[in-house]
């Protein structure tokens, strides 16, 4: 099934929208945080952590399983650098960007239309610093305001793309699949929510969420 396409989508039915966070409303560019590690001395950084692959030791830290500092323990002996924790956070957090005011509205405008919700592969250390962000430019302390609930993958020890996450969303809130939207920026993240009956969408890269909803009649 081709979950890029917007002719999947059945607006009409639509009562639930379950958004993913880095890519869907917060700019991010991998990229950045292996080219940050890279510059600190550290050759293979690529092979660690990708978008699509990771290593044992960063699932860990986007379930909650091991602290910030454990990780920048674990990190700074695989990598075998003496780095500081503010260095090494620099560079791990040197793939989040800025968030598009126009997609903070669109948030705002449609959760009088829609129950909304968020649903992020994430760890403590990325949510420190991109709500430091979201407070340094556009006054907001959270993200609460702009969602009915958020759901982050290291409070609630589990992880996309297991399905196990995407049924703690629906049950807790009384979603029906049918009336859910879930959109993701990765790929195999829509998988398990499609076999759970939801309706789903990949955006793809340089595709933006706005222009998403505008065009299949969400917004």
């Amino acid at each position: 099934m081709d979950f890029s396409s917007k002719k999947q989508i059945n607006a009409e039915s639509l009562k639930n929208i379950i958004f993913d966070f880095g890519g869907i409303i917060i700019n991010i560019d991998y990229h950045l945080t292996a080219k940050a590690f890279e510059k600190l001395g550290v050759d293979n950084f690529g092979p660690l952590f990708s978008q699509a692959t990771q290593s044992h030791l960063f699932d860990k830290l986007e379930i909650g399983s091991i602290s910030p500092q454990s990780f920048r323990d674990e990190l700074r002996s695989l990598i075998q650098l003496n780095i500081t924790d503010r260095m090494l956070d620099a560079a791990w957090n040197a793939m989040l960007l800025d968030y598009p005011p126009h997609r903070l509205r669109f948030l705002a405008d449609i959760k009088s239309k829609y129950r909304t919700f968020l649903l992020s592969n994430t760890n403590q250390i990325h949510m420190d610093s991109y709500y430091q962000s979201l407070h340094a430019t556009h006054g907001l302390t959270n993200l609460n305001e702009l969602f009915e609930k958020l759901y982050f993958s290291h409070q609630v020890g589990l992880r996309k793309p297991g399905p196990d996450i995407y049924k703690l969303v629906l049950e807790e809130n009384g979603l029906i699949p049918e009336e859910t939207l879930f959109i993701d920026d990765t790929l195999h993240n829509l998988t398990a929510p499609h076999e759970l009956g939801m309706q789903v969408y990949h955006l793809t890269q340089g595709e933006d969420v706005v222009d998403f909803a505008k065009a299949v009649g969400l917004y």
